[in-house]
């Protein structure tokens, strides 16, 4: 087993975390995504099975692919959370009809919104998948 293989399961594990709380708060409670939610869920999903194949496999090409995905999720978070903040001026509210992007209604863990989290999970992995890429360098 080589020496970087837990950075790459960990990454793995918190895309799967991800993956499965969304799909709890989605379907579980009954609570529908805004637009912003949805493509962070487009950026998430795929994370989830590229890393999970790609640890069982024992194949860097898979961190070399998910990493795309990990840094577009920042992103698409990063601006949600700015949105959800108020550091984005409302007409830059990208969301038209259904839930809104700039007003959260769910909480968890003593007032942590969810787009924190998500920007939390995409960091991480992107974090965990840069560390992996290093230890496996040829």
């Amino acid at each position: 087993m080589k020496s970087g293989w837990i950075w790459l399961v960990a990454a793995w594990g918190l895309a799967m975390v991800a993956t499965l709380g969304a799909l709890f708060i989605g379907e579980v409670m009954g609570m529908p995504p805004c637009l912003l939610c949805w493509y962070q869920r487009i950026f998430m999903f795929p994370l989830a099975l590229i890393l999970g194949m790609a640890a069982f496999a024992d194949d860097r090409r898979g961190a070399v692919y998910a990493l795309p995905l990990a840094l577009g999720g920042a992103a698409v978070a990063g601006y949600h959370t700015a949105l959800v903040a108020g550091w984005v001026p409302k007409w830059w509210v990208p969301c038209g009809t259904g839930p809104s992007c700039s007003q959260q209604s769910l909480e968890i863990f003593g007032g942590i919104q969810i787009p924190w989290l998500s920007l939390l999970a995409f960091a991480a992995i992107a974090i965990l998948l840069f560390v992996f890429l290093r230890k496996t360098r040829t």
